[in-house]
């Protein structure tokens, strides 16, 4: 009985779940001499998959543009599942949005930046992300929805 009461944390699989790349102006943008913005969207994301079983997954979009047209556009979802049991519910969401997002944001990282230097351009490296902080930010703005408007 002791043993059910045991926390479990596990790591069943880190999975490349999705992935596109578009060049929607080549040639022609590839012959600009002007430095591209870049834009970098990340979310986190959490799904049940059976009891003490959930899917994380990390999901960057990486959109460089010179002026109004698109250089390229990158979106990449890296997903994980985790055995999660015996952990007091308090606790689940921190590990669920802080722990599991963390294990699984370095492989997204990686992809990213090898299908972009894939594609014929300088890779494009994620920086380090704060997951405890980015969980707090949406914890409050989830607590004072009008505070995000």
């Amino acid at each position: 009985m002791a043993e059910e009461q045991t926390p479990v944390f596990q790591i069943q699989r880190v999975y490349l779940k999705d992935i596109s790349l578009e060049q929607p102006n080549s040639p022609g943008i590839l012959l600009s001499q002007e430095q591209p913005s870049v834009d970098i969207q990340l979310q986190v994301g959490a799904e049940t998959v059976n009891e003490g079983v959930f899917e994380i997954t990390v999901t960057a979009t990486v959109s460089t543009k010179i002026q109004d047209k698109t250089v390229f556009l990158v979106e990449a979802k890296q997903a994980g599942i985790f055995e999660i049991r015996n952990v007091p519910q308090e606790q689940l969401g921190s590990i669920v949005g802080i722990a599991c997002p963390q294990i699984v944001y370095p492989y997204l990282r990686g992809n990213v930046a090898d299908v972009i230097q894939r594609a014929g351009f300088p890779p494009v490296h994620l920086a380090e992300i704060n997951f405890q902080t980015m969980y707090e930010q949406q914890q409050n703005n989830a607590q004072n929805p009008q505070a995000t408007q």
